[in-house]
């Protein structure tokens, strides 16, 4: 087993990862910038650095400053958790050129999989079912609105090297699409450094259901389990859930089939997700992207399959075979995670501040994977995620009741917070169902 490791990231997911480490014996060594020096990943681990002032690019996202702290630290591997350098190819192989492991999936899958338009090519070589889109990008105006009106409004317009629900904007006619190609081509510019923009069919109706998968060390990729991701804002998730209450056995086969293939078109290794949109009135499902790295709400599948991500993320980095048998992955009960953000519970806008009281539920099927304590502040220059906490039961319905109890007791001042908004939606009949799609938030507001 690795040795010793260092968490490339902050928050919750660097805590999460510095537990799992910490438990395996294994040294732990957090990198963090001068806004985060007093949050408690960076007392957890058994070694901290700052590598840079508060702004990501000059700590967080400065790969050389990371791989300094690494050489004075003699750190053997690098885990770098989601967001920042997780999907950075080039960071991934300076990694290794530097002659450490890399916790995650290799350069060249990460580069496959980073542009959307390339990975809906490869999918669909792969068998994988992909939407009706462009197969290469809309070089300007004119290819687009020639593409939309091919594929048919209304149309999703995507910037081909986003990630996490940023990027993206539905016309529903050609006058929307020629401001939705003008603004994602400039979001894309800016943010991404790359503005080709995609074109690809809008489902009004849909359901964004993902599948966790695994490339083992022996070359094998096997999948554990789909996660129902639909309850959301700004394309931006709020809850998951697993197993979906919308996938059948039967589809719940194909997805898997089909996550799997699209792994081995790349020779997956690691963890990674296949992200898909279902159509709840067909029952197709179509690929959206793949995410080459651990996901945010990587702990339902945990439950619901019994493992531990990252305990299987650095036995894979480390050449080793799973604690699992990869042949007899059973799912068993149910789990939710609601996603507790520094953020207006109505309007969804970002309401950072010094938490003044932090009180987390406890209890039986409750867990909380948090990166603040009572007396920290959440600050501006991240994203506002707080804490992550996650219910399970033996049912969806058990795991609903302890979602409602653990929202009422979590108590959190200072900053604004979206437990209510929980409140709000485990009350609420359409999610109660489990007969949701992507616009249940909108309906709520």
């Amino acid at each position: 087993m690795i040795e010793s490791l260092l968490v490339a990231n902050r928050g919750e997911i660097a805590r999460r990862i510095i537990r799992t480490g910490k438990r395996l014996g294994i040294r732990t060594i957090a990198v963090h910038s001068e806004a985060d020096g007093g949050l408690p990943f960076v007392t957890e681990a058994d070694e901290a650095v700052c590598v840079g002032p508060a702004n990501p690019a000059q700590s967080y996202r400065n790969a050389e400053a990371i791989l300094d702290a690494a050489r004075s630290t003699g750190a053997q591997a690098i885990h770098p958790g989601y967001g920042f350098l997780s999907e950075n190819a080039d960071f991934a192989r300076t990694v290794e050129g530097a002659g450490l492991i890399w916790v995650g999936p290799g350069a060249d899958a990460i580069t496959a999989m980073g542009d959307k338009i390339n990975a809906r090519n490869l999918m669909a070589a792969a068998g994988v079912p992909v939407a009706p889109g462009t197969t290469e990008p809309a070089s300007d105006l004119d290819a687009a609105v020639a593409a939309a009106a091919e594929i048919g409004y209304p149309v999703m317009v995507k910037a081909a090297a986003g990630g996490g629900g940023m990027g993206m904007g539905v016309a529903a006619d050609e006058a929307a699409l020629r401001t939705e190609y003008d603004k994602v081509r400039a979001f894309a510019e800016r943010m991404f450094g790359d503005g080709s923009v995609l074109i690809e069919r809008y489902f009004p109706r849909v359901r964004h259901v993902e599948v966790q998968i695994l490339g083992l060390a022996d070359g094998r990729v096997v999948a554990l389990g789909e996660r129902e991701c639909s309850v959301q804002r700004r394309n931006q998730k709020l809850v998951e859930e697993s197993p979906s209450p919308a996938v059948s056995p039967e589809l719940r086969e194909r997805f898997l089939a089909a996550a799997v293939r699209a792994g081995e078109a790349v020779n997956y290794r690691n963890a990674g997700t296949v992200e898909c949109l279902l159509d709840p009135a067909t029952q197709e499902f179509f690929f959206l992207e793949m995410n080459t790295r651990l996901q945010v709400e990587h702990p339902v599948t945990e439950y619901v399959y019994g493992v531990d991500l990252v305990e299987e993320q650095l036995r894979v980095a480390a050449g080793l075979a799973p604690t699992f048998d990869p042949d007899a992955l059973t799912p068993r009960g149910h789990a939710i995670e609601l996603r507790i953000n520094a953020e207006d519970p109505k309007r969804f806008l970002p309401g950072p501040g010094a938490i003044t009281t932090w009180n987390e539920p406890s209890g039986t099927g409750v867990r909380v994977d948090s990166g603040y304590v009572a007396g920290n502040t959440v600050t501006p220059f991240y994203d506002s995620l707080m804490a992550k906490l996650i219910l399970t039961g033996d049912t969806r319905e058990e795991a609903v009741q302890r979602a409602r109890a653990a929202v009422a007791q979590f108590e959190i001042a200072g900053p604004k917070c979206n437990l209510p908004f929980f409140a709000e939606l485990l009350e609420n009949e359409e999610f109660l169902s489990g007969d949701y799609d992507t616009g249940i938030v909108s309906r709520m507001r």
